[in-house]
C-alpha cells in the first residue's frame, strides 16, 4: 500500500486509541460525534474502500501462511451500528476464513462454565479471523449494569463477593495476553454512540416496517440505564486497555465516519502481522513444474 494511505490511516486511528493505564471518562473523553477534519464523506468512501481491499489482501496471506489467526471485538450499545459495521468492512473477504458470533444472554449450558468459557469456545483457528459481536466484556457491562445476573452464574461465595469487577478484568487481561503470545492479535472495538442519536435510530426502526424486526422493547428498558453503562463502558475501557489488546473507541454517530475507522484499523492489524504466502522448498518446485508438464502433455 502507499505511503500516503499508510500515514492517512494512522493519522486517522490515533485519536480513537485508549492509552493503556490511562482513565477513561465518558462521554467527556471520546466525542461520539466526532469526525476527522481532513475527512469528508466523500473522502471517507474513497479510504473505506481501500480498507476493505487490504483487508481482503491479507485475509487471503493469513489464510495461506495459517500461523497466525485475527480476533476481532465489536461491542456498542443498542443501535450502536455492529452489524452495518461488520458487513461493510467485511466485505471482500472471503467467508470461508471469517467466522461472526454473536452472543446473546448465556444458555444454562454456558452458565454451568467459567464466564470466558463459551467465548473460547469461537476463537479463530490460525488463519482465520473471529468477529465477537458482543463478547467476554458483556460479563463486566451488562452483569455490572445488573449485578442480579451474577446470581445466575453459581458463583462459589468467594468469587463473587468484594472485588470482583477488578478481578474479571484482570482475569481478561491474562486470557487476552495468553492469546496474543500464542500467535492471535486481537483488535478490540467500541462503537461509541451518543444517547441523542441510539434515540433518533430507535425511531427509525419504529417507523419503517422494514426495520421493525430489530427493536426489541428490551431496547427501552436498557436505555434507562443510560449513565450506568457510560460509567461501566469507563471502567472497562480504564482497565482492560493493555499494550497486547487495546481499545478503539470508534465514534459512532455517523456511520460513514465509524465504518472507515474500523476498516483502517482491521487493515492495520493485519499489515502488522504481515502474513506471508509460503515459500515452497526446492522438491515442491520441482514437483510443480512435473505437474505443469504432465496437464500440458494430456491431449483434448
Amino acid at each position: 500500500m502507499a505511503d500516503r494511505s499508510t500515514e492517512r490511516i494512522s493519522s486517522l486511528i490515533e485519536p480513537l486509541l485508549v492509552t493503556p493505564g490511562t482513565r477513561v471518562a465518558l462521554p467527556g473523553d471520546f466525542d461520539p460525534g466526532y469526525t476527522a477534519d481532513f475527512l469528508d464523506k466523500k473522502d471517507g468512501t474513497r479510504l473505506l474502500r481501500e480498507g476493505v481491499r487490504i483487508v481482503a489482501e491479507y485475509q487471503a496471506r493469513l489464510a495461506a501462511q495459517a500461523t497466525h489467526g485475527l480476533l476481532i471485538v465489536l461491542q456498542a450499545l443498542d443501535a450502536g451500528g455492529k452489524d452495518g459495521t461488520i458487513r461493510h468492512v467485511m466485505s471482500g473477504v472471503n467467508p470461508q476464513g471469517v467466522r461472526v458470533h454473536s452472543f446473546k444472554a448465556p444458555s444454562a449450558e454456558e452458565l454451568s462454565h467459567d464466564f470466558i468459557w463459551r467465548c473460547s469456545q469461537r476463537l479463530p483457528a490460525r488463519g482465520e479471523i473471529a468477529i465477537f459481536n458482543r463478547s467476554h466484556y458483556e460479563e463486566v457491562l451488562v452483569a455490572r449494569v445488573h449485578p442480579d445476573l451474577l446470581e445466575r452464574q453459581q458463583l462459589p461465595p468467594q468469587a463473587a463477593g468484594k472485588g470482583i469487577w477488578r478481578r474479571r478484568y484482570r482475569e481478561i487481561n491474562d486470557w487476552e495476553r495468553y492469546l496474543s503470545d500464542n500467535g492471535f492479535a486481537i483488535v478490540k472495538l467500541f462503537l461509541n454512540v451518543s444517547k441523542a442519536e441510539q434515540r433518533a435510530r430507535f425511531l427509525k426502526r419504529l417507523d419503517r416496517p422494514d426495520k421493525n424486526w430489530k427493536f426489541s422493547a428490551s431496547d427501552i428498558a436498557e436505555r434507562q440505564h443510560w449513565d450506568a453503562y457510560q460509567r461501566a463502558y469507563a471502567k472497562m475501557l480504564s482497565h482492560t486497555s493493555t499494550p497486547w489488546a487495546p481499545w478503539h473507541v470508534i465514534p459512532a454517530d455517523h456511520k460513514w465516519f465509524a465504518r472507515t475507522c474500523v476498516s483502517a484499523i482491521v487493515a492495520r492489524a493485519l499489515m502488522d502481522i504481515d502474513p506471508r504466502y509460503p515459500r515452497l522448498s526446492a522438491q515442491a518446485r520441482r514437483e510443480l513444474t512435473a505437474a505443469r508438464a504432465a496437464l500440458a502433455a494430456e491431449k483434448g
